[in-house]
């Protein structure tokens, strides 16, 4: 079996979006340098993502909305008119060096994993997973929505089923709304309920496209672990994919500043494990995730499992150390465990009555 492969780039180094907001961690080199200070990640299965043309952005997004990011970019400011029109230079989505190279960048890497894939296989694009863009405006630090566009290629390429997972802590609602009504793509989300961007609600079908699972506050591994072999895995078979995609963002574990939910990286790691199998192509990115030392272990704990690699009770000495060269603007103090452990312990409890309620009904939904 040909062995998966990690699509990363070097523009993510040094990127960030500004001091305080969100995504100014460092996250895929976290992860690319912990996955190789763990001896996991040979140049062999290494590819540097390619920057996306504005012609292959231009399958989902608007032409005039292309060239008012590269402009915000050349220019490093915003006119009032793109900032009404496009979100463009507002507190989540703000003006950075890297604005148009770097999301295209993560666009690019999503095209090469549907290329990479064609004859079958897993890639990981870390760099991936930006689920809030629109064809003409940028939403949730998302510029460019690099599943929908992934997901495009793999259907131009012939592909006639395909479901993608969403594991983020909010709502994909850029890659619902662009394939709502779809008869070709299948679309799942669980993630936090009333919280941004407050859509997702379980009522919501999207014409037949989308099961959605909007789970409370507190949500933990045992929940999650029910609704995926209950919900998930059942509604992904019955669908009969030619290709997964899985949008593994990292901001659904109790470390996150970002979601109220109560996930240990086990559930993460979890559904790549069952998910893997379930048909010939499988490509995973990466999405929210917003305490630097959570999301490296959890990215670097998913190619462990893609790999086929055990993880160990403790990091090497050489990912101990990047782990504990990690600064924070929160000035948040990590625990031991994040410092010197890649996999958490499952983080067991109660299922409530709302989360098993929630399941039945998505079963007696079902898709055929």
């Amino acid at each position: 079996m040909t062995k998966p492969l990690f699509i990363g780039s070097n523009i993510y180094r040094g990127s960030t979006y500004g001091r305080l907001h969100p995504l100014s961690i460092p996250r895929v080199p976290t992860a690319i340098d912990l996955c190789r200070a763990m001896g996991w990640l040979p140049a062999a299965q290494y590819r540097t993502s390619p920057m996306a043309k504005p012609a292959a952005l231009c399958r989902f997004h608007t032409r005039s909305y292309v060239e008012a990011l590269q402009a915000a970019e050349a220019r490093q400011s915003v006119e009032d008119h793109d900032r009404d029109r496009h979100g463009l230079g507002t507190v989540s989505n703000p003006v950075f060096a890297e604005m148009y190279r770097r999301p295209a960048t993560a666009a690019g890497g999503g095209l090469l994993a549907a290329e990479l894939v064609a004859k079958g296989g897993v890639v990981f694009n870390p760099g991936g997973g930006t689920h809030h863009g629109f064809p003409d405006r940028a939403a949730g630090f998302c510029y460019l929505n690099e599943p929908v566009l992934t997901i495009l290629r793999l259907l131009d390429m012939g592909l006639t089923r395909v479901v993608y997972v969403d594991i983020d802590a909010h709502h994909g609602d850029g890659v619902e709304a662009a394939f709502a009504g779809s008869e070709t793509v299948r679309v799942i989300s669980v993630h936090e309920a009333r919280r941004w961007p407050f859509s997702g609600g379980e009522e919501e079908t999207a014409g037949g496209a989308a099961f959605n699972l909007p789970v409370p506050r507190g949500f933990n591994d045992d929940e999650f672990h029910l609704l995926l072999h209950d919900v998930i895995l059942p509604a992904v078979q019955a669908f009969d994919p030619q290709a997964i995609f899985l949008q593994c963002g990292a901001d659904a574990v109790t470390e996150d500043p970002l979601s109220r939910l109560a996930l240990s990286n086990w559930s993460h790691r979890a559904a790549v494990s069952e998910l893997v199998g379930m048909a010939p192509r499988l490509i995973v990115s990466g999405g929210g995730g917003y305490n630097p030392w959570t999301v490296g272990r959890l990215w670097a704990g998913v190619w462990a499992v893609l790999n086929g690699q055990e993880i160990p009770d403790r990091l090497t000495d050489a990912a101990e150390t990047l782990q504990r060269g990690l600064a924070w603007t929160r000035k948040a103090q990590p625990s031991e465990t994040l410092l010197t452990t890649l996999a958490d312990s499952p983080r067991h409890g109660s299922i409530r009555p709302e989360v098993r309620d929630l399941a039945q009904r998505a079963k007696a939904r079902g898709w055929s």
